[in-house]
């Protein structure tokens, strides 16, 4: 594998693989255990942007400029996503008052 050079230090793009698969783990536990929704939201965002990690690092790594560019695609995609999900959130706390994501699951109000 080559090396990344960032900063003027050079840095195997394991490492950054490594850390991608690390925060796409805790995103997955947060999505499994946690039971607040606006946790589970930041969970999926921390697992798309481990998946982002990944694209720029083979990007980088094979000198090619797709993977950045679908990673930035991906970013935009995520910020509409984040936007929505917050704003239906904010009007179903102010209906009812639900902290757990079972609480979400009825449709009466």
């Amino acid at each position: 594998m080559s090396s990344l050079n960032i900063g003027g230090s050079q840095l195997d793009a394991s490492w950054f693989l490594l850390l991608s698969a690390v925060l796409f783990g805790l995103g997955a536990v947060g999505v499994l255990v946690r039971r607040n929704p606006l946790v589970i939201l930041i969970s999926i965002e921390l697992m798309l942007n481990a998946a982002n990690l990944t694209l720029v690092a083979f990007s980088r790594q094979l000198q090619n400029m797709e993977g950045q560019l679908f990673a930035l695609m991906s970013m935009t995609v995520a910020a509409a996503e984040a936007v929505v999900g917050l704003a239906i959130l904010v009007d179903i706390f102010r209906v009812r008052d639900a902290e757990d994501i079972d609480d979400l699951s009825e449709l009466r109000g």
